[in-house]
């Protein structure tokens, strides 16, 4: 930090801790739990053991566990290579309730009652790693709230859920708050998601850690639509290189009785889905409605499909066709992306992996494509983190970098999964302009991913929602 840090949580505060991206405010939260390294014990409870109290869950799209060695991209759809052994959601859950404390009537209560708030009952006997991004969540919250801590801080906890889920948890938060007398801390980048509860906001910004203040001041003095906002994306035209030659009477996604089943669970049933070039659509569904399956069958990602009557681009799956000639017209990004993304190296080298659709970088770029990288890391206002190290960046700014990734070939079908997870006020608003600009080209398809209706963009004219089956 930039400066002294003054920080006090008194009895019955409940703090939200804001800012923009890059700012600072996981750094604070370290030196709070005592994980910064140059602040092992700055902060002080008033507890006799006070660590043991204190619960930190990040959100920072972790698809799997923190310390999970088993995970790899193609786990989740390729189902004959998980091992046996593979935990299961149940068994990790009741795990988890083992291990936080004494096994009582009360307990199991708490127990039953999140597994039917979080819908989890439908969940116990799937494996871990076929849990989509906010199933994942709702079980690392469940696992999370066994443990009955006096202090918890949660990073990001409403992204990756749906609509009703997030009210669900913002509702279970109160109750825990008022009725239980825990303390909550929440790490929020979206400052329209601070829960009623909050009493308190404390804002990171550039590296200092603003004094406290009581929730409504914050609220007089705070509004979204005061910010400045970039209003000239002249530079997304600059950048667009000439497009590949799709015959525009062709389909560029075709599906047609598309079935998806795991085990004897079916994702996707007789789906019939038909994307014509130049189309801008939405994805929705609940949690766990298959969202992520549809666009592993797009990507190329899900050996499924070539049992499956999908075309992309015209040509029919298992036709002759390489992933290499799919992935080449499609830029993406995710939370399964963001999570696979565990190489420390400059940023400038993730977005130029992006050229050759693979997740490090293996061949060196050439001037050309360098510039290509330079002037898409400007346009999403990253050009300085061009040397940054990617690991060292914050969660939002791994975003960014992530999202010039996928623009930097210039793609024709642009795959965008939960773009803003994690961004700030100023940074989503400007991801929204960015994508309207660059689906001004009648050419470019884009299929978009939120659980959001605020975050769609505007170019937006059709839309699809998934139904979860059961």
């Amino acid at each position: 930090m930039a400066e002294p840090v003054n920080f006090t949580l008194e009895e019955g505060e409940h703090i939200a801790i804001i800012g923009r991206n890059g700012s600072g405010k996981s750094m604070f939260v370290d030196m709070i739990t005592g994980r910064h390294p140059a602040f092992p014990d700055m902060v002080k409870y008033g507890f006799d053991e006070p660590y043991n109290n204190l619960k930190h869950i990040s959100f920072r799209d972790t698809y799997g566990g923190d310390n999970d060695k088993t995970y790899f991209l193609q786990q989740r759809w390729n189902q004959m290579e998980i091992d046996e052994e593979t935990p299961t959601v149940g068994s990790k859950l009741e795990e988890a309730y083992q291990l936080a404390g004494e096994d009582t009537p009360e307990r199991r209560a708490f127990q039953k009652h999140l597994y039917e708030l979080f819908h989890l009952e439908d969940l116990l006997d799937k494996y871990i790693i076929l849990l989509s991004s906010g199933e994942l969540r709702k079980y690392k919250l469940a696992a999370s709230l066994f443990t009955n801590p006096k202090v918890l801080i949660m990073e990001n906890p409403f992204i990756g859920l749906d609509a009703t889920t997030r009210d669900q948890l913002k509702d279970l938060l109160s109750m825990l708050a008022k009725e239980q007398g825990l303390q909550i801390i929440l790490v929020l980048a979206k400052t329209d998601e601070i829960p009623d509860f909050i009493t308190h906001i404390v804002e990171v910004r550039e590296m200092k850690v603003l004094p406290k203040v009581a929730r409504d001041e914050f609220k007089d003095k705070f509004r979204v639509d005061s910010l400045e906002f970039r209003d000239d994306y002249s530079a997304v035209k600059e950048g667009l290189a000439s497009k590949s030659a799709i015959n525009s009477k062709l389909s560029t996604i075709n599906f047609k009785k598309v079935t998806i089943r795991y085990g004897e669970r079916t994702i996707l049933k007789d789906l019939d889905w038909t994307v014509m070039q130049g189309e801008h659509w939405s994805l929705s569904g609940d949690n766990g409605s298959g969202k992520s399956t549809l666009l592993s069958l797009v990507c190329a990602d899900n050996p499924q499909s070539y049992a499956c009557d999908i075309s992309l681009f015209g040509h029919k799956r298992g036709s002759g066709e390489s992933i290499w000639d799919i992935k080449k017209h499609i830029g993406y990004v995710s939370p399964e992306m963001h999570r696979s993304y565990k190489q420390n190296i400059p940023a400038i080298q993730i977005v130029a992996s992006g050229l050759k659709d693979t997740i490090g970088l293996y061949a060196r770029p050439s001037e050309a494509e360098k510039e290509q990288c330079h002037h898409w890391m400007e346009v999403f206002g990253i050009g300085h983190l061009s040397d940054r190290k990617f690991l060292e960046m914050s969660s939002g700014e791994q975003r960014l970098v992530l999202l010039a990734r996928a623009f930097v070939k210039s793609p024709d079908l642009l795959i965008l999964d939960e773009p803003l997870h994690g961004l700030d006020d100023y940074n989503r608003r400007m991801v929204k302009d960015i994508v309207d600009d660059y689906c001004k080209n009648p050419e470019v398809t884009l299929i978009y991913v939120t659980h959001y209706q605020e975050e769609l963009p505007r170019c937006i004219d059709h839309s699809i929602f998934l139904k979860r089956n059961n």
